[in-house]
């Protein structure tokens, strides 16, 4: 079979790396480079701490353990595979009791949660008389743009390949079923399935392919200090950034989002705001980020920020990525919508379309666990999530 992959993001990579470790005939398109996309504007987090039970919950579990499998081979140095864990922690007695209630709930789904008293027993820089909060022990990070560069190296060893051009159009055959996929410079390649992997531009991809998701951009910045001696153990966030992420808000929502790099550097964020592709630089934003860190951590006042990044998180209006074959046009998958959990969720993500082009559950994986990922959802006039 050969399999065409739209984008050569994390998503994108994971699924050219299961399909060709399958045997499946791949090439990978993409207008730029390797991870150039949202993926080089992320903070590489593999979390099951910000998800509720349900569908995305349990890709995040099968992705979680695949990421494991593909440190082994592609090497945990490699893609600077950190097991740190996080910790979500509360600001207030009524936030820890909601947050214990939200935990219990992932427990009862299988993630692993600890309560935790004095935050300060696990990060002891973190500000004092801080209520409690929850431990997760599962919760990792990669470097995005070596991960997604070491996963398609592994597929083209595999013998996937890859084509730079921008796509533009299916080429469909008998009974509308896709054939191929025509460049902007013409060219035409082969295919008896085509994978929409292409993140924030998942939708005009979708529609160019006659099979329109409504896959919208959702811009966040984050910010990054100097290099530091170590400093901050986990992940820590505090646990309004999980009501934030199912948030449809269009204004400008931000909650306290601060880990470290293997390079020293302080990572802090979390924006969302829906401004269309709008890249401009908003001081604001970055004033109201670096003053919760200091609140949450009290050292980082003396900190100097040496850059401000942004990007584009692609975005679902039900807040589930989109996974799996579209009955508009045969030989359509998607692979896209993850909004800011890409880089956790594309493991799982390319096991699934991989299984789906085979015909065949992915080893270990319960079907019907991940049918509220399917593209059926938005059989509606317009592509809107029914």
């Amino acid at each position: 079979m050969k399999v065409v992959v739209v984008g050569a993001g994390i998503v994108g990579a994971a699924c050219a790396f299961h399909a060709a470790a399958a045997g499946l005939d791949v090439m990978v398109l993409d207008r730029g480079p390797v991870g150039a996309g949202t993926t080089s504007r992320g903070e590489g987090n593999i979390l099951l701490s910000d998800k509720e039970p349900g569908p995305e919950l349990e890709l995040a579990r099968l992705s979680r353990a695949l990421w494991e499998e593909a440190g082994e081979e592609l090497g945990a140095d490699t893609i600077e595979w950190e097991a740190k864990g996080g910790l979500v922690v509360a600001g207030t007695p009524e936030a820890l009791t909601a947050l214990h209630a939200f935990a219990e709930r992932q427990a009862a789904s299988g993630v692993r949660t600890v309560r935790v008293d004095r935050p300060a027993d696990l990060e002891p820089h973190s500000a004092p008389g801080l209520p409690g909060g929850v431990h997760y022990p599962q919760d990792a990070q990669v470097q995005p743009v070596l991960a997604a560069a070491a996963l398609l190296r592994a597929a083209v060893r595999r013998g996937a390949r890859t084509h730079t051009g921008e796509a533009v159009a299916a080429v469909t055959g008998a009974g509308g079923r896709i054939t191929g996929v025509r460049t902007a410079d013409g060219t035409v390649l082969a295919a008896d399935a085509v994978v929409n992997a292409a993140g924030t531009w998942g939708g005009e991809v979708g529609r160019r392919l006659g099979a329109p998701v409504e896959i919208l951009p959702r811009r966040g910045f984050v910010l990054v200090t100097e290099p530091l001696p170590p400093m901050i153990r986990h992940k820590v966030y505090s646990a309004d950034y999980v009501a934030n992420v199912a948030s449809s808000d269009e204004g400008l929502e931000t909650s306290c989002v601060v880990e470290g790099t293997r390079a020293g550097t302080i990572l802090i964020g979390a924006s969302r705001e829906r401004v269309g592709f709008d890249t401009s630089m908003n001081p604001a934003v970055v004033a109201v980020l670096a003053a919760r860190a200091c609140r949450l951590f009290p050292f980082l006042r003396g900190v100097h920020l040496i850059r401000a990044y942004r990007g584009f998180r692609p975005y679902c209006p039900d807040h589930l990525p989109v996974v799996g074959p579209d009955p508009r046009v045969p030989g359509v998958l998607h692979a896209c919508g993850h909004e800011g959990a890409g880089i956790g969720l594309a493991p799982g993500t390319g096991a699934l379309i991989t299984a789906q082009l085979l015909g065949r559950p992915w080893r270990g994986a319960d079907p019907a666990a991940h049918t509220g990922l399917l593209p059926d959802r938005f059989l509606t006039t317009g592509g809107v999530p029914t």
